[in-house]
């Protein structure tokens, strides 16, 4: 362990709470047979964590990978943020280093915070401009948290109006068996009709029926109360 990993380690520890390790146990869903089971967690706030992210700006890679492979929770979170501020400061080769990065330790990026704060920034960056088939590949994984970085990952194309490919990794989720899933897919269902209500409607004519009650219900969160009911009563043609 570098003295540079060490120092934010003890930095990391001066923000513990008391009690708040057990809450995001829970929070998170760590116990045997949930989706977090094994976690650990200090008790960091996330503000806290982005604040030691920008005390250490230019972390070597070596460094803030071997700080995503700890069994902490909040060491993972640190490196995926300094992961995310480095590259948006890089040169095109640097950000492919850590996009390759990223897609190769997705073993440590467990859980959906994890996926939230960094798919959108290094895989969805890297590829707005690029061929998005290993998008399309972790959309059938049998890995939970590769599914979540396949459709997190297109927030970014869906902030830049480019939609035709979240809507198609939505389709090949519309039937994931995980709850994370279809909270993911009905919530950037609904960050496209932000958007462009249109291409949200027509995809949800097509395919509310056959949708997971939790993925339309995030999808049509933001209607207004008559078109929502008719859509979970069943009366969009």
């Amino acid at each position: 362990m570098t003295k540079t990993i060490q120092t934010i380690k003890s930095e990391l520890r001066r923000h513990v709470e008391p009690g708040r390790a057990e809450n995001s146990l829970r929070f998170f869903q760590c116990g045997p047979g949930q989706y977090g089971e094994g976690d650990q967690f200090l008790g960091i706030r996330v503000p806290f964590i982005r604040g030691v992210v920008k005390d250490f700006c230019g972390l070597s890679i070596a460094d803030t990978t071997a700080l995503l492979k700890s069994p902490w929770h909040e060491e993972r979170l640190f490196a995926l943020l300094m992961l995310v501020d480095t590259f948006k400061r890089a040169d095109d080769a640097a950000r492919r280093e850590i996009f390759d990065l990223y897609m190769t330790h997705t073993a440590w990026i467990n859980n959906w915070d994890l996926v939230d704060l960094s798919a959108p920034h290094i895989p969805g960056s890297w590829l707005f401009s690029r061929n998005r088939n290993p998008l399309f590949a972790f959309a059938v994984s049998e890995s939970l948290w590769e599914r979540r970085i396949a459709i997190l990952a297109a927030f970014y194309f869906i902030r830049n109006k480019d939609f035709e490919d979240v809507l198609k990794i939505a389709e090949i989720l519309l039937h994931d068996e995980h709850d994370l899933i279809h909270k993911a897919v009905g919530w950037m269902l609904r960050e496209t009709g932000k958007r462009d209500p249109a291409t949200e409607e027509r995809f949800l004519r097509a395919h509310y029926r056959a949708m997971p009650r939790t993925m339309l219900r995030y999808a049509i969160e933001k209607f207004p109360e008559n078109r929502r009911q008719q859509y979970l009563q069943g009366l969009v043609d």
